[in-house]
């Protein structure tokens, strides 16, 4: 189990087997427990162990603390190391030799904290508030999700009653070695895929790729917005870096554009670009493309960004790669990808879907942010908690 940053909760990290661990021991995730990481306590990496992780471990940069539950709730105390002044006496109480992401905050120094602790009623009160607003963002998030859903088992329908055999499931395909493009049986579930589907049409009839390449070295005290891409947000806004500290070109990106990880798209590390500055980049390792303007049959930004999480494409792309060892998708195999056609009609429905979840979302953080902003003054003392009740 880790602990994500921003006080975004707990996740399963990895399962190892015992022989293959580094660390001497592990302890038990321990249900309601107050739990950080060490290393990036500054950056708010908090939370309480959910119930649902009783089976999980961690390993010693990952303290438990239970809570005296006739005192204090562990979300209560949780909220408390949220708030910013807090956090900047965490980050430093934060110690250690080497660079900043490898500070540390020791348990006594936890310890040492002074808190304000309302009394049960008070804090139980807090708490329902925040989680009230912190519910709101997970059904909006879910709400994303059926878009996608519903577009996947669309495309997987199609595919069936489109397909001569059902090439991504099978165990066992038969070929030509003149249709072969590569001598892999990833290649080979690829060209099998190919000429099952002939009706599918290959992502090169509607994307391109862009590389504009920004020299950030060359203005050395300008500070750049560095974008990134992973498969929870799509993309979003990783840093600004001062242009002295480039090394090597990076990419320009602009609305509406898209990229992916080469090395992580087959877990759906792909995402479009929302609205970002003009001078917004990111890695060259990225692979940015777009919609082409003017391709025969149109496919639109909104729609691709739906597809491009769905399930279905995802299976694509996993035999779609290229190379032996660390496997990449580049924007020349994304191209050659092939998926079912839809009418503009259709495209916009989820397009709409999607547009109305994230108005959803962008609402329910806007609510959560100014819960945040209300829960520190109430814990700190600034606010009246008896005003939460009514709902103000």
């Amino acid at each position: 189990m880790g602990v994500k940053w921003y006080g975004n909760g707990v996740f399963h990290r990895e399962t190892v087997e015992g022989a293959s661990l580094s660390s001497t021991y592990l302890t038990p995730a321990v249900p309601r427990a107050f739990i950080y990481n060490r290393l990036f306590a500054w950056k708010a990496s908090f939370a309480v162990v959910p119930t649902s992780f009783a089976d999980h471990f961690v390993s010693n940069e990952f303290p438990q603390f239970r809570v005296r539950s006739d005192k204090i709730l562990p979300e209560f105390l949780y909220l408390y190391f949220l708030t910013k002044r807090v956090l900047r006496a965490v980050s430093s109480a934060s110690t250690g030799s080497a660079a900043v992401s490898r500070n540390r905050l020791k348990e006594k120094e936890i310890l040492l904290f002074r808190i304000p602790l309302p009394p049960l009623q008070e804090q139980e009160a807090i708490v329902a508030y925040w989680r009230e607003a912190h519910t709101a963002v997970e059904t909006a998030q879910e709400s994303l999700k059926k878009p996608i859903a519903d577009l996947s088992d669309h495309l997987v329908q199609v595919y069936r009653n489109t397909a001569s055999q059902d090439v991504i499931h099978t165990r066992f395909f038969a070929l030509d070695f003149k249709d072969l493009d590569a001598w892999d049986a990833k290649s080979g579930r690829a060209a099998a895929f190919r000429l099952a589907c002939p009706s599918l049409r290959p992502m090169g009839d509607f994307i391109e790729e862009v590389t504009e390449l920004v020299r950030p070295f060359d203005m050395p005290e300008k500070a750049w917005p560095v974008y990134g891409v992973n498969n929870k947000e799509g993309v979003f806004l990783n840093s600004y870096q001062k242009g002295e500290t480039f090394n090597a070109a990076y990419k320009r990106i602009r609305k509406d554009w898209f990229f992916h990880n080469p090395t992580r798209c087959n877990v759906g590390s792909l995402g479009i670009v929302p609205d970002v500055p003009e001078d917004a980049i990111t890695s060259p390792e990225y692979q940015v493309w777009r919609m082409r303007e003017n391709a025969r049959d149109p496919m639109l930004p909104d729609f691709v960004a739906v597809l491009i999480q769905t399930p279905f494409f995802i299976d694509l792309v996993q035999f779609n790669r290229v190379g032996a060892v660390k496997q990449r998708m580049y924007t020349e195999n994304l191209c050659q990808l092939r998926v079912p056609y839809l009418p503009v009609s259709e495209q916009q429905a989820y397009a709409q879907a999607r547009e109305k979840a994230l108005t959803d979302l962008d609402a329910a953080k806007s609510r959560l942010a100014r819960t945040r902003q209300d829960v520190e003054a109430m814990i700190l003392g600034s606010k009246n908690v008896e005003r939460v009740g009514n709902g103000r």
